[in-house]
């Protein structure tokens, strides 16, 4: 099945280089504590991506071969410098803040750079709250051992390689970039770059998020280690979790790995039960919401269903339990507030913007500020899900008009920030395929072939993605809230940013809105400004949308086959969407 993706922007590396000294610049001038923290956090993981992309950039260049380019020993300096100030601003409790390496930043201004390069959004800091402070935290536990030489992978190795160095004391940080067969990686090094690996010391530390299903960019870097000349017990790793490598590693790679030191610190004891009050989570949230007035309530992992649908585990939607963002609730003299990870750094920030518009404009509950990557909101009670409602329909459709006529007007997204309808067609013909048989991909190839030519009068927007039924809130009086709204188009999977056709097309699926319905609904968007919706652009955004999502929930049935009751809702959702595409192709779609 075709649904993942790896989300990439495009930007100009002069304008990130003005952002990253801006926010340095502000964290120096802010008072002290936790919101100044986050800033210089985010002037980091900005700083890891410009490096990042330009060294990617150079690699391309030279043929797929690791070396030390141009230029990249002054980027990665500025990254070490940021690290060793967010450092220092965590050891003392938010209390100093160094200021700015102005050498460094003038360092990255010097030779020529590219217009614009392509950002790989680092998705531990994007999703899945894989804070810089714990690679700190970690990277402690290895020292003492003598000089080592700090090797992060690209992409989100990059910033994570500055954190290790600050704590271990390396001045020359580098990264690589495995490529070749997702689980047979390869690294090719320079003579140069070998050299460099271990000029000066006595052992590597290598640095990434994951392992995923092989471990094989670890794999491949602690191989290219070894061929050069540092012995294997002088290697160590730094992920982000502390499970086993996945299914698909090689044996090799899986008995290094389990005799390797690979430390991890992660979220719950760096942030939920840190020694230190300032480090928690829940004094991070007391700032805009007040005193907490009980221990926080995880509702991760689908446990938010208890609270909003009832305890009938029998009525409760699928969920992607291994994807879904750390939610907290906290209870305050106010009432309850939702605490959900949205992200760190630039990511974090700019979905908090958009929430805040959100929350201005009516459609969401509000929303109380950031907080080093956490969202703080109001949690409504009193809601009930729409699917359990006797809904005044042409009410719903009113509203969903005026909600998604906002997100176009408010969200517009680049040219170049979602699947082109050439993927979105081979997509819905290789899941159509593989679930439905070969007759029914070249039907739903048939049905869904305008796309490409459609491209062309595309209006991208930072869609919802999230239309389902129990997605949508009903408070007293009917009033209809929107949950997890802020950046579905945003995540790791192949879709990404879409014509606002794609949200009335989930609408239309998800509500089960009739034809009379969906009429209305394209009506009142196009009365709310102008957003005209294309009738040719739904009738093919239709099969790629069900083949879409059937995908993503035959997939999640077999991530989730350990958890039986929940791969089991996962594969009745897999039936529905199956049932909907063959109805489609048959003709006998409403």
């Amino acid at each position: 099945m075709l649904v993942y993706g790896d989300p990439v922007r495009v930007a100009a590396p002069r304008a990130m280089l003005a952002r990253i000294a801006e926010a340095w610049r502000e964290a120096a001038a802010m008072p002290a504590g936790i919101a100044r923290h986050s800033r210089l956090a985010t002037a980091l993981i900005e700083a890891g991506e410009l490096a990042q992309a330009l060294a990617d950039l150079a690699f391309e260049a030279r043929g797929r071969i690791d070396d030390l380019y141009p230029g990249d020993a002054a980027r990665m300096r500025l990254c070490l410098s940021l690290a060793r100030a967010l450092q220092a601003s965590w050891d003392s409790g938010f209390a100093l803040c160094t200021e700015p390496d102005e050498a460094a930043i003038e360092a990255c201004r010097e030779g020529t750079l590219p217009a614009s390069v392509r950002v790989k959004v680092p998705e531990g800091y994007a999703f899945y709250a894989l804070y810089p402070e714990a690679v700190i935290a970690a990277a402690r536990t290895l020292s003492g051992g003598g000089a080592v030489r700090v090797i992060g992978i690209r992409s989100i190795g990059t910033g994570l390689a500055a954190l290790a160095a600050a704590a271990l004391g390396d001045p020359a940080p580098v990264t690589l970039r495995p490529t070749g067969h997702p689980f047979r990686r390869e690294v090719r090094l320079s003579e140069r770059m070998a050299a460099h690996l271990l000029e000066g010391v006595t052992g590597a530390v290598v640095v990434d998020e994951g392992p995923g299903l092989s471990g094989s960019s670890f794999g491949a870097v602690a191989d290219a280690l070894e061929a050069v000349g540092m012995p294997r017990e002088r290697i160590a790793f730094l992920p982000s979790h502390s499970g086993d490598l996945g299914g698909e590693a090689s044996e090799a790679h899986r008995t290094r790995w389990a005799a390797a030191r690979r430390p991890v610190v992660d979220m719950d004891a760096l942030i939920l039960t840190a020694d230190d009050p300032a480090h928690r989570l829940e004094t991070w949230a007391a700032e805009l919401a007040g005193p907490p007035l009980a221990p926080l309530e995880d509702i991760s992992g689908g446990a938010w269903r208890a609270r909003v649908l009832g305890p009938d585990e029998s009525g409760w939607p699928a969920s992607l339990a291994y994807q879904e963002r750390r939610k907290f609730l906290m209870r305050t003299e106010q009432g309850l507030v939702l605490i959900k990870f949205m992200g760190l750094g630039p990511e974090g920030e700019r979905k908090a913007g958009r929430a805040a518009a959100l929350s201005e404009a009516g459609f969401i509950p509000p929303v109380l500020g950031l907080r080093h990557g956490f969202l703080v909101q109001r949690w409504l009670d009193g809601v009930r899900p729409l699917a359990s409602e006797t809904t005044d329909r042409a009410a719903l459709v009113g509203h969903l008009a005026r909600y998604l006529a906002f997100r176009a007007r408010r969200f517009p997204a680049p040219a170049e920030a979602g699947a082109s309808g050439e993927t979105l067609v081979e997509m819905t013909r290789r899941n159509t395929s593989l679930a439905l048989g070969e007759a029914a991909g070249d039907a739903a190839t048939r049905a869904a072939a305008a796309l490409p030519a459609l491209d062309a009068g595309l209006r991208r927007i930072e869609t919802d993605g999230r239309m389902q039924a129990h997605e949508w809130l009903v408070g007293p009086g009917g009033r209809l809230w929107k949950a997890d709204a802020v950046d579905h188009h945003a995540a790791h999977d192949l879709v990404g940013c879409q014509d606002l056709a794609w949200d009335v097309t989930g609408a239309i699926v998800e509500l089960g809105l009739t034809p009379t319905e969906g009429e209305a609904l394209c009506a009142a968007i196009e009365a709310d400004g102008d957003l005209a919706v294309s009738l040719d652009r739904l009738r093919a955004l239709r099969p790629a949308y069900l083949a879409f999502h059937l995908g993503r929930a035959r997939m999640g049935a077999e991530a989730l086959a350990g958890w039986p009751e929940e791969a089991r809702r996962l594969a009745r959702e897999a039936e529905r969407y199956e049932h909907a595409l063959r109805a489609l192709l048959a003709g006998n779609a409403p």
